[in-house]
């Protein structure tokens, strides 16, 4: 099965989803960002993250619509269908967190990292990526042998 990794420095996470959302504010415009974004395997059986659409409302300082994009009711939609290996996003206590959107609902990305904080002066960065999911560790054998009376 592949789904979405994450990973920061030493820790990793996989989410189970083919789909999802990313959301943030852009800082500067504080405007609502969006992308759509599946998890896929291309013909050569690697596994990718294929940008889908982006939705932005308005436009400002770096938030230009993209080639083909349409407005539709106060929000630019445009189509992408771009394939990338990973996506790394700034993590920081300066900007607001971006979100990540499954089918039961939205949640910080930072959640699906526990431990995770921004260091003081730089940030740190989260890395997305298609991967497979990591095997299971086996269960602890059990002891079938009966207790011994003392």
């Amino acid at each position: 099965m592949i789904g979405l990794c994450l990973a920061s420095g030493v820790l990793t996470a996989f989410i189970a989803t083919q789909d999802f959302t990313l959301r943030w504010t852009h800082s500067i415009e504080k405007v609502r960002w969006e992308e759509n974004w599946q998890v896929r395997i291309d013909d050569a059986r690697t596994p990718l993250l294929r940008l889908v659409e982006g939705r932005i409302r308005g436009s400002g300082a770096g938030m230009e619509p993209a080639d083909g994009a349409r407005l539709i009711d106060g929000v630019w939609h445009y189509p992408m269908g771009r394939d990338m290996a990973e996506v790394e996003l700034a993590h920081s206590h300066y900007t607001a967190g971006y979100e990540l959107c499954l089918p039961a609902g939205c949640r910080p990305l930072a959640d699906y990292l526990p431990g995770l904080s921004p260091a003081p002066e730089h940030g740190t960065s989260i890395r997305l990526y298609a991967c497979s999911a990591p095997p299971q560790a086996p269960a602890a054998p059990q002891d079938t042998r009966s207790p011994r009376a003392p």
